[in-house]
């Protein structure tokens, strides 16, 4: 939108880069270009102002398939006026020379074209197809192919229009005819899913088994392995006992043979000491074969003194000493 400034019997318009702004003082065109800023008097002056910049018109196609099947086509046309004089002569672009704003309403005169333009391409391009064959189509080479239909509408050309481009969003049928084409996907997607899981249920059962098998495995192994230790456990306590008991009769014949030697040499030393002893009793009893009884009696006393136990006091009796003398007389008298 022109930007105006009032002064006193004279006004300043101001534009920008992308409207194209014609100025006609009396009929006579004064100024015109991109970007204008010039004073006039609105008295004598018809200014118009062109936008340059690409617009869009958002158009809902609803057509019938050669299926008779009911079909949505959003379409979006961008466009721009590439002819701005021209089409300032075909469509009222006034301004107010007051607020800068448009008279009239020139882009719904643009729209109002353009839009049945657009429906008439899109018809055209599918209603010769079957639903199925519409909803399958590449939507970019249908909006290659309105655009080049556009270019070529002599409607739009004579406004001095040209098109951009058209871009189609997604193509709708019916919600009910949408659904029951979506079931074969559908199906076939859930068969997937079904083939998925049973594939997926018969691997687990699949690696169990192999999961039961390898520990049934282990199990045997491991049992084997008990027995093989119990055998071991065996042989080592069957060999440890024989170990054992040889190393038992090896003490005890140790011991024995200790013992009977012992018994041996205590024998032969008790044999050498007793004929020892006896040597000297038959020396002492020839010794003493030719010795007084008056002697041997004395030897004998002091032998009994010898091993009697201490006497502290000895009180002799007349009794005593007369029964003793009259047995050392009885003796000597029979020898």
């Amino acid at each position: 939108m022109a930007t105006i400034t009032t002064r006193p019997f004279v006004r300043h318009l101001s534009t920008t880069p992308t409207m194209h702004v014609t100025h006609l003082r009396r009929g006579t065109l004064r100024h015109a270009g991109t970007g204008q800023a010039f004073w006039f008097r609105a008295l004598d002056a018809a200014i118009s102002e062109v936008p340059l910049d690409d617009r869009e018109l958002s158009v809902v196609v609803s057509l019938r398939t050669a299926d008779l099947q009911q079909l949505s086509a959003p379409v979006t046309a961008t466009y721009r006026i590439v002819d701005p004089e021209l089409a300032a002569r075909r469509i009222d672009f006034s301004i107010n020379l007051s607020s800068g704003a448009w008279a009239e309403q020139p882009l719904d005169a643009i729209a109002a074209p353009l839009h049945g333009a657009t429906t008439a391409a899109v018809v055209h391009l599918l209603q010769p197809r079957t639903l199925d064959s519409a909803l399958r189509a590449d939507l970019a080479d249908l909006g290659a192919a309105a655009t080049a239909m556009l270019a070529a509408d002599t409607r739009l050309t004579d406004l001095g229009i040209a098109i951009v481009g058209v871009r189609f969003s997604l193509l709708r049928a019916e919600p009910d005819v949408e659904r029951a084409l979506q079931t074969p996907a559908r199906e076939a997607i859930q068969q997937d899913a079904d083939k998925a899981t049973f594939a997926r249920r018969a691997l687990a059962v699949e690696r169990e088994a192999a999961i039961g098998e390898n520990e049934l495995s282990n199990q045997v192994e491991l049992a084997r392995r008990q027995e093989e230790l119990v055998a071991a456990r065996g042989r080592n306590a069957r060999l440890e006992a024989e170990q054992s008991a040889a190393a038992a009769t090896i003490a005890v014949d140790a011991e024995a043979e200790r013992i009977r030697t012992s018994a041996e040499a205590r024998a032969d030393a008790d044999r050498m000491l007793g004929e020892a002893a006896g040597a000297v009793e038959r020396a002492r009893m020839a010794a003493l074969q030719n010795v007084p009884v008056e002697v041997l009696t004395a030897l004998a006393l002091r032998e009994l003194a010898g091993n009697l136990p201490s006497i502290e006091h000895l009180t002799v009796t007349p009794d005593l000493l007369t029964d003793l003398v009259g047995r050392l007389g009885a003796r000597a008298g029979s020898r």
